[in-house]
Order: C-alpha cells, then structure tokens, then sequence
C-alpha cells in the first residue's frame, strides 16, 4: 500500500517556523498572525490524519507544526507587552517632564 504525504503538515511546519523567525527577527504581529495560521493548518492536517491514518504519513510535522506556532504565538505576545510597557514609559517620562516645567 502506498502511502502519501499528509496534505497541509509541511505548510503547516512552514508557517510555524515563519511564526517563530518573524517573532524574532522582523515583527511580532506577522509572528502572531503566522503562527495562528500554522495552528490552523496543523488541526486541519490533523483531522485529514484522524480520518484514514494508514494512508497518511507525516503527522510528525503536524506535532512538530503545533509546537513551533504556540512558541511564535507566546513570543509574540510577550514582544507585544514589552512594547506596551515600553513606550508607556517614554510616555510617563515625557508627562512628568512636562508637569515639570521642563519644555516651558
């Protein structure tokens, strides 16, 4: 019996991987949202398997797929509060020099 390649496993390892390296590299929201794409892909990887599993193989990217989006995810999320907090303290030191009379 021939078996074929899980349809949606390898793009769903793709985005996994873009989710993590676009976290760190580039921009978190594109990590975000690539990541989220990625768990999409692997769940529907996942019921393509859970239907006929002798035909398929390759599930170990979909694991593998699934655990990549959830890291890019959380780093997403974390760059996201860094920034928040980042730039809620330039915008607390800039309202304190203010009240200062510091830009009279």
């Amino acid at each position: 019996m021939n078996r074929e390649t899980l349809p949606d496993s390898g793009t769903a390892l793709t985005y996994g991987i873009l989710a993590i390296a676009l976290t760190l590299l580039c921009c978190g929201p594109f990590g975000g949202i690539f990541g989220i794409i990625g768990l999409s892909k692997a769940k529907n990887a996942e019921r393509i398997y859970n239907t006929e599993p002798d035909r398929y193989y390759g599930y170990e990217n979909v694991k593998t797929a699934r655990i990549l989006s959830y890291i890019g995810i959380a780093l997403a999320a974390i760059l996201l509060v860094f920034t928040i907090i980042y730039f809620g303290a330039i915008a607390a030191i800039i309202a304190g020099a203010a009240s200062e009379g510091a830009f009279q």
